[in-house]
Parts: structure tokens; sequence; C-alpha cells
């Protein structure tokens, strides 16, 4: 095991004193570096750190964690080499047994998505589940006897447990709601779960005896949409019972932004924990009850922070200025806390930090420092569009003097998915990419990201790729005033609802790009009710839409694809070919995106589309991924660096 993480390192070394060897080589030549060396480049640098994780050992001398490089690895919380303790072990949903020595963790690859058991002293494995049925939560036992799941197999995602020596398996609850995300009370008598209604916006914290019996509501919560209700990575996340088992912590939208509130497990009023105008998330209890840990986002940046419980002024425990720090999780003793850290130029690395004050310990290192110089640091910028200020990021190309017209570069324009989510100081591969190929890349967001409080969240509710693509709109007018970018050659694209957001842009507002590559975007929601397989999407368009076919106008109006004959920029649409998982029929191919290419040409537009194999409808293959990269490079390249004036509207006359 040892050797395998050896092997691995040294890999990862190689590819970037290669990558260093290829700039150097290319600087020293005075040529512009080639696509293929950049993108090579830009998606090999990969975070040691991700999945689950991390978790303690009983004794706080190790931290365990789940890697994209693959299996379980560990490292001594003092500091030293990571080794890889489990190879094929997948890190969704990995937890450690009370007792230390198993991890159970979720996998399909028996077929379907089953529990299974690794033992850390022996390293062998077995199947716990052998159920064929949806799992999306599971917590041990405080006795390490039983495990608790949620999951899907009469109609319905209920509570069940299963007995780790025998494998006898209990369904706990039967209500025809959703019923997930269980966590065991201290004392193992009782579980609670979240149980949301049809609309996946109300909830209920309640709690049952863990042998059955009638469920009881602790507290309620309102108008909270879960987008990820029936998936591993709920909003709501896990009830957050304290150690003596009296009250309990969750998340709630009813202050304007994500806080956390507690409540007592008899019920009663909640109370605000620690009130912030700043979207709260990975609260974690320190073992004595004392305090809380939570991560902090406040404009993209995110901070640790520990709270009394009792209540009180939060103490920062992180301070950087440029950054998200995720993951607390305390030491067995409570004198410690590890997080994840990751910053536009550096993916995420796990750290430790003394509670008592001290520096905090880097454990993971996911990039040499010469490689992360090559990369540009993004300036957090603002602009503003109707009532609402716009926060952005902005990636230059290394400085270059501006002697002239024809020196400016052109500017590209990059949304991200969601469209309830939002760029961060994170690691953007396709923004890093194009900033080198020579563009000035805008990446903000716009009216309808989560971050910035419930109300914004909320604005662009019905009105996608309408009422916020004028947020779109304006950051085209804030590049042009930069006087580095060309404002005659503008581009578009992002991926999921950036591929929504490129195809209605092209639609809704002609002129005023000269290119657009959206990715794996849906452009004519009317049809996308037949083909559809994903709940999450209908549940999302249905909360801030109105259901299908009441609002069917509203669907309509939200289709690019009714305003291709508008459309005046060259159209490259990307996607992958549509594979599910083997225990899912799924839609092969998708066709939203050939939907809107045939759209385009029948009305003799300038279009072509690309489908990369072995993806899912996103592409997220680092081979595929790369190649992404160049092919679209070459399309902006042809399209916006080829010395043709455009021609093109003002942000103004194009205002959708």
């Amino acid at each position: 095991m040892t050797g395998a993480r050896t092997d691995g390192q040294a890999g990862t070394r190689a590819v970037g004193t290669m990558l260093l060897a290829a700039v150097t080589a290319s600087t020293a030549a005075a040529q512009p570096e080639p696509a293929a060396v950049a993108a090579e480049r830009v998606t090999a640098i990969t975070s040691m750190v991700g999945g689950e994780g991390p978790i303690w050992s009983p004794d706080g001398t190790r931290l365990l964690f789940g890697s994209p490089l693959g299996g379980v690895w560990s490292v001594p919380a003092e500091g030293g080499p990571p080794t890889r303790v489990a190879r094929d072990v997948a890190t969704g949903l990995l937890r450690l047994s009370p007792s230390g020595d198993q991890l159970a963790y979720l996998s399909d690859k028996s077929g379907n998505p089953e529990i299974w058991l690794w033992s850390l002293t022996s390293g062998s494995e077995r199947r716990l589940t052998d159920l064929g049925i949806r799992i999306n939560a599971l917590s041990w036992a405080p006795d390490g006897r039983s495990i608790a799941f949620s999951a899907l197999r009469y109609g319905q995602f209920d509570i069940w447990t299963i007995e780790t020596a025998t494998g006898a398996v209990r369904r706990v609850t039967s209500d025809p709601r959703y019923e997930t995300y269980p966590a065991w009370t201290p004392d193992g008598r009782s579980l609670l779960y979240f149980r949301a209604d049809d609309r996946w916006a109300d909830h209920d914290l309640m709690v049952v005896p863990a042998a059955g019996g009638e469920p009881r509501v602790v507290a309620s919560d309102r108008d909270m949409f879960d987008y990820g209700t029936i998936g591993t990575r709920s909003k709501f996340g896990y009830p957050l019972i304290s150690p003596d088992g009296k009250t309990v912590l969750f998340k709630s939208h009813r202050s304007g932004w994500i806080n956390y509130w507690v409540v007592s497990l008899e019920g009663g009023p909640p109370r605000h924990l620690s009130a912030e105008a700043a979207d709260q998330s990975d609260a974690r209890w320190s073992p004595d009850g004392r305090w809380v840990a939570l991560a902090s986002l406040s404009n993209g940046t995110q901070q640790i922070r520990i709270v009394p419980a009792l209540g009180g002024p939060a103490r920062p425990v992180t301070t950087h200025v440029l950054g998200v720090a995720s993951s607390p999780e305390w030491s067995p003793d409570g004198a410690k806390l590890a997080y994840t850290l990751a910053t536009p130029t550096r993916p995420q690395d796990l750290y430790v930090v003394p509670i008592g004050g001290g520096p905090a310990r880097q454990l993971t290192s996911a990039l040499e420092p010469a490689l992360e110089r090559t990369l540009v640091v993004p300036e957090k910028v603002s602009y503003r569009s109707d009532e609402f200020i716009i926060n952005a990021y902005l990636f230059q190309p290394p400085a270059r003097p501006v002697a002239r017209l024809a020196d400016r570069l052109p500017g590209i324009l990059y949304i991200h998915g969601g469209p309830t989510a939002q760029f961060s100081d994170t690691y953007l591969v396709q923004a890093q990419f194009l900033a080198q190929m020579g563009y000035v890349v805008l990446a903000p967001n716009i009216r309808g990201s989560s971050g910035y409080g419930k109300s914004f969240e909320d604005a662009n509710n019905p009105c996608w790729t309408h009422c916020d693509l004028r947020d779109v709109v304006a950051g085209v007018s804030f590049l042009r005033g930069l006087p580095t970018v060309d404002g005659d050659r503008m581009g578009i694209t992002g991926n999921s609802y950036g591929g929504i957001m490129s195809m209605g842009a092209v639609a809704h507002a002609p002129g005023v790009f000269q290119a657009a590559v959206p990715q794996s975007g849906y452009a004519n929601w009317i049809s996308f009710q037949e083909y559809n397989t994903e709940l999450q999407h209908t549940k999302l368009n249905a909360y801030e839409w109105g259901p299908y076919p009441d609002s069917a106008q509203v669907y309509r109006r939200n289709s690019a694809i009714f305003s291709a004959h508008h459309v005046t920029a060259p159209v490259f649409l990307i996607q992958g070919d549509g594979v599910t998982q083997a225990w899912r029929p799924g839609v092969y191919p998708i066709t939203a995106s050939l939907e809107f290419a045939h759209a385009l040409d029948r009305l003799n537009k300038v279009v072509k589309l690309k489908s990369y194999p072995g993806e899912s409808y996103y592409v997220g293959g680092r081979d595929n991924s790369r190649q992404v990269l160049i092919d679209m490079v070459a399309f902006f390249d042809q399209h916006l660096k080829a010395g043709v004036a455009s021609g093109r509207r003002t942000a103004a006359d194009a205002r959708p």
C-alpha cells in the first residue's frame, strides 16, 4: 500500500515536471502556448482530497479521507506522507464505525447501490445489503451493531436499519412523504431524520424509536427547496444531535440566509445558533458539546468558525483572504480541528489546526508551487444590474501592454450551473484555461445564485434566461469597459445551467455575443417533459416556475429553441453521449443539445455539435474534459480571433 502511494505521487510529480518543462520551453521560445499543453496542465491539477472526510481515527493519531486518486487514504495528524489504505473502496457516504475498525460505504459495483463494509484490520470487505434499491444516506449506531439508512423500495424513501452481524433488515418508517438522512441519538434508542413534502420545500425534523413506532415532529421548516433531497448530498443534510442527546441542529432559510438553528429534542421554538448574513454549512458538535464548528460562506470566501453552543460570538479558526475552507472535524479530544482548504489556484488540501491557538498544519499537498505560479489569480469585482449588485471573478491573461485597439483581447462570460449554485474561491478549470489562451473571462454570480441570501436566490423565479440574462448582458458591458478587452469580440459558455444560459443568451439577446459554446444545456422545456428521467430537475422547475402543464406558458417562454430564429452568433454545442448507470435505463442519447442543433440547422444558422463518448450528459472524465477545452478554444479562436469585425449591437440595444 505504501508502494502504491509512492507510485501515485511520483506519477503526479512527473506530470507536473513535464508540464512545467513544456511551459518553460514555450516561454523561452516566445511563442504562444499550445492549447494542448495548457489543457493538459489545467486538467492534470487534481486534489488529493475528495469525497467524504476527513475522518479522525478513534485515538486521534491519524486522519482518513477519500481521494480522486482512488480509494481511501490515511495521513498522520502530526504530519507525514499519506498512504493508501484501501484501493477498491468507493468514497461515497464513507463512514467509520464507532470502534474504528470498519468503513461503511455506498457502491454500485455489484450492480445496484448497496452498503459495503471494509475492515481496516484485515483489509477484507463484504457487501452488507443486497436489496436492489436506491440508498442515499447511512449512519452507524453508537454501539456499531447496526446501520441506519434511507432508501427507496416501495415507491417512497423510508428509514431502514440493518444489523451488521446478521444482515437482518428492518423498515422503520412508512410515511408516503420523503423520509431521508437518519441519525442516531447517543443512546441508540431513537433515530432522527428529515421528512420532506412532495415539493421538496417544506421539511419536518422527526424522531422515531429505532425499533419502530410512532414518529414525532421535533421541529418544522418551510420554503427551503432542497435539490438534493433524494441524492447523497442533500442541502439539509443529517440532523445534528448534541453529544448529550438533548438538542438538535438543523439548517433553515427562515432568516433569509442558510443558518443553523437549535431545537430541544423534546420540541419547542428553535433558536438561532449564530445569526449572520452568510450561508452556513458543515456544522459539527465538539465532543464535549460546548462548541459547534461550522463553515461560513460570504461572497465566495468560506471560513471555519467555532460558536458557543449556548450562544455568543463566533470565533474564527481560519483567516485566509481568498479560499474555501470546508468539512471541519473535531479530534476525539476536542483539541484540534481538521478541515480542507481550496483556493482559485490550488485544489483542496487537508489541514489540522489547534483550537487553543497556533498555526494550521498542512497535511497534503496537491500542487507544486512552481506549477501553481503558472495559474491566474482572479480579481473579485462587482457591477450593477437593475437593482442588484452582481459579484464576479475576473480572470485576465498575464499582463501585457495594450498600446492600440488591435492589442485588445476577446472577452468571455462564463456562467455557472444550477442556477441555484455559485462560483466561489475555488479552482475553475475552464476559466483558467481560457485566460491562459488569451481571453478575458468574467465568471459572475448572477441573480438566482446561492450564497447571497434567499431573496437574491429567488430573484430569477420564474424567468430563467430572461431576467437573469440582464445580469449577463450587464457583465458584457463591464468587460467592454476594461482597457484590455475588445468589445466587438464577446463569447459565452458554461455547463448545465451555464449551457442553458448560453443558449438563451444568443436566442433572447441576439447580437450581444459573437460566439457561444453551450455545454450540456437544455433549450426546449416542453419536449424535456417527455425524455427527462431526473426527478430533481422536475422538482426544481416546478418550485421555480410552477408545475407542468399548469405553467406551460412559462416553460415555453424560458425555452431558447422557440427564439432560435433570432440567433446570429455561431454556436458550438457540447454534450456527453448520455451513458447512465447500469441499474438505470436513462435516455441514450439525451436529445437536448441535438434538438437545439437541429433547430438552428433548419434555420441555416452556423452551428456544430460534438458528443463525447463514455459520459453522461455532462462531460467529466479527464481525457474528455481536456479535449473539450481544446475544441472550445479552437471554436472561439476561429470566431473571436480571426480579425473579422462583428457589427455587433450594443448591450443597451440588446437588453432582454
